[in-house]
């Protein structure tokens, strides 16, 4: 079977059919390794030997990291999601040239706190996990654009997340959240905010100063009203918050020019304004499962428009 790859450079190779190539004598392993859904319960002994660009060990039985990994300081890119690893070692900070990093889908109880090293590092997945805390050394990442904390444990998010002066899109759904941090409207660059099945019963006053937001998803919650402050959004385009407790709309929502989607599904409304229809770019517009009294006069002319409305 072996002599079915020999005419194909290894670096064409992916996932079950480079491990196979792998097991030739003379093999060497290339710059860009994707041993993804090998089945592997150890690491190869051969990939010490590497000089290794990026690595992808996803949907394995991995359970224990290797030292040498720590060593492979050309690494840009290192996908660990999809095994069983319990723990990280500090010395993941050697590899200070990171640009993205997944350690998601293991069963990580806490990271190390060594990010600090690591001023690269542009994407950052820790998802599906069982952490309760994040390390502080992550507010050191000055480039640092997406940070994916989903179905984790946590109850709170540092007030250091606004020190991140590059994220641009920030995922934490799927977790127990009380409450946002109000340095959330330090993040000038934010773009998507995703919070969805949390327990916030309300999001904070200086979301207003997050002037690049153009998604926020926040369904699942338990939300009682929204701040006055979400009108100055001047980009949002998404906005999603079925499934909350909203009994009113605030007045400023008036100023959302560039709304499209809005998601009011499963709230406690009995009354829509009559300006809310009336939005400029306002394209879709959910408002099932509430309690309304009457639908203002506005939506026959939403609909001629050509706007799409559920009742």
């Amino acid at each position: 079977m072996l002599r079915t790859f020999s005419h194909q450079h290894p670096q064409a190779l992916r996932g079950p059919q480079l491990w196979q190539a792998a097991q030739a004598p003379d093999f060497q392993w290339p710059q860009h390794v994707n041993l993804n859904g090998c089945r592997l319960s150890q690491w190869p002994e051969s990939l010490r030997r590497a000089d290794l660009h990026s690595l992808s060990v996803y949907d394995n039985q991995l359970t224990q990291i290797p030292d040498w990994l720590w060593t492979k300081t050309s690494l840009h890119t290192l996908n660990l999601s999809g095994n069983h690893f319990a723990e990280i070692s500090p010395q993941l900070g050697q590899l200070r040239g990171l640009n993205m990093l997944d350690l998601g889908h293991n069963k990580l109880a806490a990271l190390p706190d060594s990010f600090a090293d690591m001023p690269n590092l542009k994407f950052l997945y820790v998802s599906n996990n069982r952490l309760a805390s994040l390390p502080e050394s992550l507010r050191s990442l000055p480039n640092l654009a997406y940070l994916n904390v989903t179905d984790n444990a946590l109850t709170q998010l540092p007030d250091w997340l606004g020190e991140l002066p590059s994220l641009t899109e920030f995922r934490a759904y799927n977790n127990a959240l009380t409450a946002l941090p109000n340095s959330l409207g330090r993040l000038a660059e934010l773009r998507e905010l995703h919070v969805m099945n949390n327990r916030l019963t309300q999001l904070p006053t200086s979301l207003g100063e997050c002037r690049s937001l153009r998604e926020i998803n926040a369904q699942k919650n338990s939300l009682k009203a929204l701040p006055e402050s979400i009108g100055r959004l001047p980009c949002l385009a998404v906005l999603d918050l079925r499934f909350n407790d909203l009994t009113a709309l605030p007045e400023s929502m008036r100023g959302l020019s560039e709304l499209r989607f809005l998601d009011l599904r499963a709230n406690r409304l009995t009354e829509i304004p009559d300006w809310l229809p009336l939005l400029p770019r306002l394209e879709k517009l959910d408002l099932r499962w509430n309690q309304l009294d009457r639908v203002p006069e506005s939506v026959s002319e939403f609909e001629e428009r050509g706007g799409v409305i559920y009742l």
